[in-house]
């Protein structure tokens, strides 16, 4: 599978905000209730990915054929927003994205933190992840958004 990672310009912003709602839109009911969904949709709002873009820690992740299939950010030795288009997921885009991520943080730090989803947790706990806190968050039409935070030792 030929693919490449680059950081994202503020150009890409659209595409950026594309793939992580298209994804969420897709994926997530299947695991949350709407009030969950829109609690997600709601934090990786427009502004929150324009900010990240302009700090230069959004990258987009390209097929061989030159289509955006996802997006990751690093924040420090954080992984954030990585998300993969349904319909390329289960090709090693998001396994490429999370080895590309890991490999920017273990430049400078001794460990990686993460807050997984449900839909990702398994993924994480493969690749050597321990999860660290559970969180649960009230939404506002009463539903309960549930994550882990995780961390990786280097």
């Amino acid at each position: 599978m030929e693919m490449s990672i680059i950081r994202a310009d503020i150009s890409d912003i659209e595409t950026v905000k594309y793939i992580t709602t298209e994804t969420i839109n897709s994926i997530y009911p299947h695991y949350y209730s709407m009030g969950a969904v829109d609690f997600f949709l709601s934090h990786h709002n427009d502004e929150n990915i324009e900010n990240d873009i302009i700090s230069g820690i959004v990258y987009l992740c390209f097929d061989n054929e030159n289509n955006a299939v996802g997006t990751v950010t690093v924040k420090e030795n954080e992984i954030c927003r990585l998300f993969v288009l349904p319909e390329y997921q289960g090709n090693g885009y998001g396994k490429e994205l999370i080895s590309f991520a890991e490999n920017k943080i273990m430049q400078k730090y001794d460990n990686i933190v993460l807050h997984a989803s449900l839909p990702a947790k398994a993924i994480y706990l493969k690749r050597g992840y321990k999860e660290v806190e559970f969180h649960s968050i009230k939404t506002e039409n009463g539903d309960y958004l549930c994550y882990d935070m995780m961390i990786k030792q280097i």
